[in-house]
């Protein structure tokens, strides 16, 4: 079998062509990719539903908007929470995941990508307030079985770009598709000015 580059940490751009309403116009993030398969969630659908109706503990840790988002289509029920740690958004690519060795993880989150982890809601929020930065909550995720997510790629499902720290927490999400794609610095970029409705072309 082939070895599997994992992706975790990068985002997935729906290419305007995706047709799963699910994700149209979706910007995912990777916390998991390898031979067994992904899962990500959606940076980019904010639902009405307060933080503080269903997580108040963690309610004063979400930044604006401070909603639920919803993650995926998979588990609604779930919550998973992603977050920033402030003051590792320049770690250099080679020291960033070197959370093993001498050094011991901290309690209640783990990290997935240079300054992203994910949180254990599990853990009481008081000793996770001081090191966390900015905290989503996702309702919810994005799956992908064994070669799935590759098979999709290969159709030009998704662009597969480097993530930023403030992706997450973006607080105007309806515009990160526009805004990620705006920042490549490749024909990317061009795609970001892809009317909502083609046939208004």
């Amino acid at each position: 079998m082939t070895e599997v580059s994992s992706l975790t940490g990068r985002l997935l751009v729906a290419a305007p062509a995706l047709a799963d309403p699910n994700f149209d116009r979706a910007v995912v993030l990777l916390l998991d990719h390898d031979e067994e398969g992904s899962l990500g969630v959606v940076l980019n659908r904010p639902t009405p539903v307060g933080v503080g109706d269903i997580l108040a503990s963690w309610a004063g840790l979400t930044g604006e908007p401070d909603v639920v988002f919803q993650g995926g289509p998979v588990s609604l029920d779930s919550a998973l929470g992603v977050a920033v740690i402030p003051g590792d958004e320049g770690t250099s690519q080679g020291s960033r995941l070197r959370t093993g060795g001498g050094e011991e993880a901290p309690i209640g989150w783990r990290r997935v990508h240079g300054a992203i982890c994910l949180v254990d809601l599990d853990a009481p929020p008081e000793l996770l307030a001081a090191a966390l930065g900015s905290l989503r909550i996702f309702a919810g995720y994005a799956g992908w079985g064994p070669g799935q997510l590759e098979s999709e790629l290969a159709d030009g499902a998704w662009y597969v770009v480097e993530s930023e720290p403030g992706d997450v927490s973006s607080p105007r999400p309806e515009n990160l598709w526009r805004a990620v794609l705006r920042r490549q610095r490749s024909e990317l970029a061009m795609i970001a000015t892809y009317p909502d409705d083609p046939s208004l072309n």
